[in-house]
């Protein structure tokens, strides 16, 4: 069933002008203040400084930047696998200080354990959890018959293309049924075509089941494409540069990535991530001004 996702706009955090927060839905994860810094044989490196944001209950968020602005830093902090040096990270209305079972990640790499089959790997997390598989085996098999696994259930990782393993990646993560789910570029790896197929395969997927997700790319059109609203970083260390709300329909089409407004927008987000605009509304308003 397709959701809809009303945006007003609205003043962001961090000083930062923002576009988009949808005030309707309860707010499923609060980043505040967010800092990070990370002590290196060299020195120390600054990735993110004072970084908010508040993504609603079932919203598709994805976070852009130049390299190394802290895209995947704030994604791991978020997950609670990376602790920040300041700020916190709540969800549910409770903070988040290490791995939670509501937060599912999908990493760059599909990472399935190459002496398990399929099947095996998918039941990897609850075996690390303890928990008893059984009662979700319907829904994993529901969810490889979604990505068109099913049959492939004892075929080995090297047997399986790299389309298809983070296809299993997503089905592990989907499994155990998180409320939120965090991808790390998961998609950037594969080849064009595959890409596009994954892009539609994870619209697809939200569209169906109302999760939360928070995707960090490096890929403008494929943010503007999967997404409710595109966050963009500056430069490190990692600040909110200016969000930008996606009012295309859903749900979307390839085709709709050679429209004119759809290039229009792709140009804007990429004016942003250039001049790193950061609490600067006149700087923001001259790139949204832009055609």
């Amino acid at each position: 069933m397709v959701q809809t996702h009303p945006q007003p706009r609205v003043t962001g955090a961090n000083g930062a002008q923002t576009d988009g927060v949808p005030g309707e839905r309860p707010i499923m994860m609060s980043v505040r203040h967010a800092t990070k810094h990370y002590k290196t044989g060299t020195g120390t490196v600054h990735a993110l400084e004072d970084l908010s944001l508040e993504i609603p209950k079932g919203e598709f968020i994805c976070i852009l930047g130049p390299s190394g602005c802290g895209k995947s830093t704030l994604l791991w902090g978020m997950s609670g696998l990376h602790e920040l040096t300041d700020g916190q990270v709540i969800v549910n209305g409770a903070p988040v200080t290490g791995p939670r079972p509501e937060i599912g990640m999908i990493f760059q790499d599909a990472n399935l354990l190459p002496w398990r089959d399929l099947w095996q790997n998918i039941q990897f997390p609850f075996e690390i959890k303890k928990i008893d598989f059984k009662p979700y085996e319907p829904r994993v098999r529901d969810l490889l018959d979604d990505v068109g696994l099913a049959g492939f259930e004892k075929k080995m990782p090297r047997e399986l293309s790299g389309g298809m393993q983070q296809r299993a990646s997503i089905v592990r993560c989907l499994s155990y049924d998180p409320d939120v789910i965090l991808m790390d570029e998961p998609f950037g790896a594969l080849d064009a075509f595959t890409r596009d197929e994954m892009n539609l395969l994870i619209q697809k997927i939200w569209m169906e089941t109302g999760k939360t997700i928070v995707f960090v790319t490096h890929n403008v059109s494929e943010a503007i494409f999967l997404a409710d609203r595109v966050v963009v970083l500056t430069p490190r260390p990692g600040r909110l540069a200016h969000i930008f709300p996606v009012d295309l329909p859903r749900p979307r089409t390839i085709d709709m990535t050679f429209s004119p407004e759809f290039i229009q927008m792709i140009l804007k987000v990429k004016a942003t991530i250039e001049r790193g605009v950061h609490g600067n509304v006149a700087a923001t308003a001259d790139v949204l001004d832009l055609g």
